[in-house]
């Protein structure tokens, strides 16, 4: 059965997608810890990153790292955190969490948003891809 992230990725579910390529895609978390908290994803379902191939797990830290980049240059914070815990979906997914207090991290600290919040979020960092 298809993971909730491969539904994302073949469109059976909507979201507000960052950025796409063959490989990898990225678009933000509907729950964030934080203003603009996106998920990058390999488009190949893998349950744990350590059972990635070696060029899948290279791919998606440079996929993350420009998508991690357009969050910085987009949301004022002091840092984007990457964290990878993966518990609550059998499917390979980093998390890039704008970052100004250590609360943001924590999983317990949400943030709530309206549908055009997140569509301005996703366009502002769309538009500051490399």
């Amino acid at each position: 059965m298809a993971s909730i992230f491969t539904k994302i990725i073949n469109g059976e579910i909507p979201c507000y997608k960052i950025a796409e390529d063959d490989n990898f895609f990225a678009f933000l978390d509907i729950n964030p810890n934080a203003k603009g908290h996106t998920l990058c994803i390999p488009k190949k379902e893998v349950d744990k990153i350590m059972d990635l191939d070696e060029e899948t797990y290279l791919g998606l830290m440079a996929f993350s790292r420009k998508i991690g980049r357009a969050i910085e240059a987009t949301i004022d914070c002091k840092r984007v955190g990457i964290t990878v815990i993966g518990l609550e979906v059998p499917h390979v997914h980093v998390h890039l969490i704008p970052l100004n207090e250590m609360k943001e991290a924590t999983f317990q600290y949400k943030v709530s948003l309206s549908k055009q919040d997140f569509e301005s979020i996703a366009a502002k960092i769309r538009s500051k891809i490399e």
